[in-house]
């Protein structure tokens, strides 16, 4: 059955913009990951975590429900010479049933809010190696931060066209709910990290990352997607005709790992 995240794919994998390299960095760091490790992906899209771990890892297992997502994970990584990546259907059910290897890290993004938490740790804590770990990272939104015009502009087309919502970031308040839920599971010793990410956005990018979210991708939108297209450039450039927006992603990390014995 088609998803929402099927006709969204392709712009998923084009226009989400990475997440920083200090998160790598973090992740090399802590788990000493000298390409020696195995790396499992849970709800990974199109690999936008695994694929710049790829070459940090022995193997990488990117695991999604949905099948678009994996067959844009597979293109990217054939487009970069990458063959250290497994692409693999199912989704946080079928953890310990993918008879995989012991996994020395899991990452997982935004999709851990969509998924059964606490049966996931518990799940992951069977298939962690004994030093293993999970690292999962999103952006983050706080009531009271600065907010570029440009964003205001999007949002009054989107819900012209969708109605209310902000897709793509997660409040402080959620987030420390899920640091909860980490601290609670097998993997109790947490530690957390925040960046700030500057990010810059051609029209074309604003509009492609709009077609990223499920919410505002091309099944929702049907026939109206090229009347949303056109209205959302024309109100961008009215608002600023030099066509480059720019913006800083606060983006939260939770490395969760067992207490030590």
């Amino acid at each position: 059955m088609s998803t929402p995240f099927a006709s969204a794919a392709p712009y998923y994998a084009r226009y989400r913009p990475p997440y920083p390299r200090e998160f790598h960095t973090l992740l090399a760091d802590r788990f000493a990951l000298d390409g020696s490790q195995t790396v499992l992906d849970l709800g990974a899209g199109p690999g936008t975590l695994g694929l710049p771990l790829a070459p940090l890892a022995d193997h990488v297992y990117a695991v999604d429900p949905e099948p678009a997502m994996l067959t844009e994970g597979a293109r990217l990584a054939e487009e970069r010479g990458v063959t250290n990546i497994s692409w693999l259907r199912g989704d946080d059910a079928c953890v310990t049933r993918l008879c995989l290897p012991r996994i020395d890290l899991c990452v997982i993004g935004r999709a851990f809010r969509r998924m059964d938490r606490g049966r996931v740790l518990a799940d992951l804590d069977e298939v962690l190696a004994p030093r293993g770990g999970v690292a999962v990272v999103e952006s983050l939104y706080r009531p009271g931060d600065l907010r570029p015009a440009w964003l205001t502009v999007v949002e009054e087309v989107r819900e012209r066209f969708l109605g209310p919502g902000r897709p793509g970031q997660s409040d402080r308040d959620d987030w420390d709910e899920l640091v909860d839920r980490l601290a609670k599971s097998p993997l109790s010793r947490v530690e957390t990290h925040q960046w700030d990410q500057p990010v810059r956005h051609t029209v074309n990018e604003v509009i492609g990352l709009q077609l990223s979210f499920s919410s505002s991708g091309p099944d929702r939108l049907g026939d109206r997607m090229a009347a949303f297209e056109t209205e959302l450039r024309r109100a961008l450039l009215d608002h600023d005709p030099r066509g480059t927006y720019a913006r800083t992603l606060r983006i939260g990390a939770a490395v969760a790992t067992r207490p030590r014995r």
